[in-house]
């Protein structure tokens, strides 16, 4: 086989070779905890969206008693495709809706229980919110995905072993007569005070042991095998540790899920995760876009601006995690125009700022290529295929890379990049540029993982310096970029 040779200038008076043909040339080795395919595709959708929907929305109540006429779900104007494409226009990939929230209400016509959309005058008693909202989804190409509360303030079984047959059942309706589900949530509000089928009551239980998840999550598994599951613990996504939408400016997709249970957990830790640990589940942060989680006409004049969630756009994407914004449709079934207004304002701005790579396709040189291979090349970082990656040999821990840029470039926004499928490496690094002929930093910061994204005062310079610090096995990046802010920002 020939072997084409090409010089690759490094620095300080150093040339390698890369082989330019490459045949059976190894990846680098994985680390011992890595992400499933559908764990990487899942974070590569970076925003998607909840809808919050139920007889909350006509009450004004953020999470109902149970005690709920069924009388009141009444949403006149219900157009599940309005969610779907406002969704859509926002950049969202995902929409999760509310199937049975803590009241027990169920948006689909369950044949286990009379508290349900069946037995409300929508639709005449025929309706099926699901339904609508799963069509409506792969009518515009939008995933679907299920929260189904595993609390249920309604439910007279609640707290007691027949109320996990009763869960599990509904669970099966969602999973079997909607199509292909993308992600099903649990969260952790459980026990406490409720109707319960009028004993009218407080009911606790130990929530390491009631809900019996390794059964719940088996089931799951057996009947959407590619859905991602929700939850403080897992098993594919987990909880970020807040409801404000953000990740700690540390943040590993690795945590040690052992010892955790959904509604039992150290926010903190969920926050920031452990580079130490056993388990590949990165984090989701959640967040709505006005006050609460349903809608109530009084916040009309709250909904975060767009420049609020760009902002949440940053310390969630941008810090390795996933953004779930919440859009609460209003009493009539339709999202609101405050919130419809923020989100096309907020898609614009993003578009803005990421339309032009000032980096994309200028020279790189670095102090170390893996195995002096074209595979691992340099230049993979700003080639727009994220499939690509640079790496540096295996007794490498530490290592940089240099970006020459047109003369007068002006940036302000930063993005890194791992190729996460082999784990998460980087623990610290630092970008400079040079300024007054001397390289000044510029940014620092600790993990990168899937994206990392540094906002900066503007800079102009000709060469950019990425330099990687400290790595927990071969450092190795997939993809760099620098961008100017939109002045909305």
């Amino acid at each position: 086989m020939c072997i084409i040779k090409k010089l690759t200038y490094l620095g300080i008076g150093m040339f390698i070779s890369l082989s330019a043909v490459t045949a059976q040339v190894p990846d680098i080795t994985p680390n011992k905890v890595i992400p499933t395919p559908q764990q990487v595709a899942w974070q590569q959708m970076e925003l998607i969206g909840f809808v919050h929907f139920t007889v909350n929305t006509f009450t004004d109540k953020e999470w109902g008693e149970g005690s709920e006429k069924e009388s009141v779900f009444n949403p006149t104007k219900l157009d599940a495709s309005q969610w779907v494409r406002v969704a859509k226009e926002a950049g969202m990939k995902e929409l999760i809706l509310t199937a049975k929230h803590h009241d027990g209400f169920c948006l689909w016509p369950s044949k286990y229980t009379e508290h349900s959309v069946k037995n409300s005058p929508w639709r005449n008693g025929k309706g099926d919110v699901v339904k609508e909202f799963t069509d409506a989804c792969r009518k515009y190409g939008i995933k679907p995905g299920l929260y189904l509360s595993p609390w249920d303030r309604n439910s007279a079984d609640y707290g007691r072993p027949a109320y996990l047959t009763y869960y599990r059942n509904q669970l099966t309706e969602l999973l079997t007569h909607y199509g292909k589900i993308y992600e099903i949530w649990f969260d952790g509000a459980n026990g406490g005070t409720g109707y319960y089928g009028g004993a009218n009551e407080k009911r606790e239980i130990d929530r390491r042991t009631y809900y019996d998840w390794a059964t719940t999550w088996a089931l799951v598994r057996r009947l959407q095998p590619d859905a991602m599951m929700f939850s403080d613990a897992g098993p594919d996504v987990r909880w970020i540790g807040n409801e404000s939408g953000f990740a700690g400016e540390t943040c590993w997709s690795t945590i040690n899920a052992d010892s955790i249970m959904p509604g039992q957990a150290d926010a903190a830790y969920l926050n920031t995760g452990d580079p130490n640990g056993n388990r590949w589940i990165t984090g989701e942060c959640d967040v709505s876009i006005r006050p609460g989680w349903f809608y109530h006409a009084s916040e009309d004049a709250k909904v975060k601006t767009p420049k609020q969630l760009v902002d949440l756009y940053y310390k969630s994407v941008g810090r390795n995690s996933l953004l779930l914004l919440n859009i609460p449709p209003e009493r009539e079934g339709l999202i609101a125009e405050p919130d419809i207004r923020s989100l096309k304002e907020f898609r614009s701005i993003l578009d803005e700022t990421f339309k032009t790579d000032l980096a994309k396709g200028a020279p790189v040189k670095a102090s170390n290529v893996r195995l002096n291979n074209k595979k691992f090349a340099p230049g993979n970082i700003i080639d727009n295929d994220k499939t690509n990656y640079w790496a540096a040999d295996d007794s490498v821990k530490s290592a940089w890379l240099e970006v020459t840029l047109p003369a007068g470039t002006t940036f302000d926004r930063i993005m890194l990049q791992e190729p996460i499928r082999f784990g998460q490496r980087i623990e610290e690094f630092e970008v400079q540029a040079l300024l007054d002929n001397q390289f000044k930093t510029i940014a620092a910061g600790t993990t990168i993982g899937y994206k990392r994204l540094l906002r900066i005062a503007p800079v102009t310079t000709t060469r950019v310096k990425i330099i990687l610090k400290k790595s927990n096995n071969t450092p190795a990046l997939s993809a760099f970029g620098l961008f100017k802010a939109s002045s909305r920002e």
